[in-house]
């Protein structure tokens, strides 16, 4: 028989991310903060993710749903929530037990908050309890045969632990979710694996200015929820004029305001900063991308990255851009001309400020591919070349 518990309160962002922040501490510590945000609780949002992170599933075999039951146990309470697995759709996942489960996927809640939320760990036998129960799940399939459904079962139960074992690769996930920045318009995301990979392993907050979906408040939020996938130990915020909180979930927060108001943005960045990652795929208006990259790389960390897309307008008058093949000091490409000039402030001749500017002082790095570009954060102060290096060539 199939049991359906009355649902528990979602824990809030903060709570998952002290959840998080536990996850990479001793098993006392993660039990500790479980106990305090409730052990009920924290097996729902583990269900929650689990669901999320799976592939999606391919049956080919049934034109029924296979179901599959996650137990989360700890400290003699035992939590479960059941995943139906249907033909090329994500995974429906529900609280409760179901008498029909292909399986029961047993974890200690520990582990799996590490599992989920800790830093990446090599993986072995023995992280979790299995009990095979494919004659139970034949009792709602007896029109096939018991091999076919074992078969079924597997081809459920594989997907499922994906969401658990196998880091995903950004490329599917853009597709998976439907961002644009992947293969078609775009081809940004391996650029973005090749910069975003240090960060991945790490309890990073990330901020994406556009949401998408334009002027609609019932669709958007793609990239937030790929951006969710790819750093599994990440909050997520999107910025956008218009009301996205349909794109809100675990994890994943939207904020209404102007990517070219500053003191919006400063409210904004004491409040939910500081970032890791700062992606600006917002308005594309040139001075509006100058406005929040000096707005907000202040509030980016010390070996984060700030990231901007499309920069075509730079060469578009409508965007405030400049016609022609040079684009201006007022523009976006513009202002990375300026910012290479500023890596190298030590270098300038003649008279030079007695202090750097902050961004003199805090870029490290820039990286330009075709309509995005990269820069990075950190201590700009390696020094300039000492005096006694000549300033001319020798003579030939």
């Amino acid at each position: 028989m199939s049991t359906v518990p009355d649902p528990v309160p979602p824990l809030d962002n903060q709570a998952i991310e002290r959840l998080i922040l536990a996850a990479g501490n001793r098993d006392e510590v993660v039990a500790a903060v479980a106990a305090e945000l409730g052990v009920e609780q924290v097996a729902a949002v583990l269900a929650d993710e689990v669901a999320f992170r799976a592939d999606i599933p391919v049956i080919d075999l049934l034109d029924k749903p296979v179901e599959v039951q996650l137990d989360v146990v700890h400290d003699g309470l035992r939590v479960s929530h059941v995943f139906a697995a249907s033909h090329g759709v994500p995974f429906q996942v529900y609280p409760g037990t179901s008498e029909h489960a292909a399986m029961v996927i047993e974890y200690r809640l520990v582990d799996l908050v590490r599992e989920l939320y800790g830093p990446a760990q090599q993986r072995f036998a023995g992280r979790r309890r299995t009990v095979p129960r494919f004659e139970h799940a034949h009792t709602a399939h007896p029109d096939v045969r018991i091999l076919t459904m074992m078969r079924a079962a597997h081809q459920a139960i594989v997907p499922l632990l994906a969401g658990i074992d196998k880091p995903a690769d950004l490329e599917a996930l853009a597709a998976r979710y439907y961002s644009d920045k992947g293969g078609g318009l775009h081809w940004f995301t391996p650029h973005y694996e090749r910069h975003m990979n240090a960060l991945r392993d790490k309890p990073v907050r990330v901020l994406e200015i556009g949401v998408g979906g334009y002027m609609t408040t019932t669709y958007g939020g793609g990239s937030l929820r790929m951006w969710r996938r790819f750093f599994p130990r990440g909050l997520v915020y999107g910025l956008d004029i218009f009301d996205k909180t349909v794109a809100d979930q675990p994890r994943v927060k939207t904020l209404i305001g102007s990517q070219n108001d500053p003191e919006y943005l400063v409210g904004m960045a004491e409040r939910y900063g500081p970032f890791d990652v700062v992606i600006d795929d917002g308005s594309h208006v040139n001075e509006h991308v100058r406005t929040s990259f000096r707005t907000l790389f202040p509030y980016l960390r010390d070996g984060g990255v700030y990231a901007i897309e499309d920069l075509w307008t730079a060469y578009c008058p409508g965007y405030g851009g400049d016609e022609g093949a040079t684009a201006g000091s007022g523009t976006s490409i513009g202002m990375l001309k300026a910012l290479l000039d500023d890596i190298h402030y030590q270098q300038h001749s003649g008279d030079t400020p007695a202090q750097p500017t902050f961004e003199q002082a805090n870029v490290v790095g820039i990286h330009v591919y075709h309509n995005v570009a990269f820069i990075e954060k950190g201590v700009n102060a390696e020094g300039a070349m000492p005096a006694w290096i000549p300033r001319t060539p020798p003579a030939a």
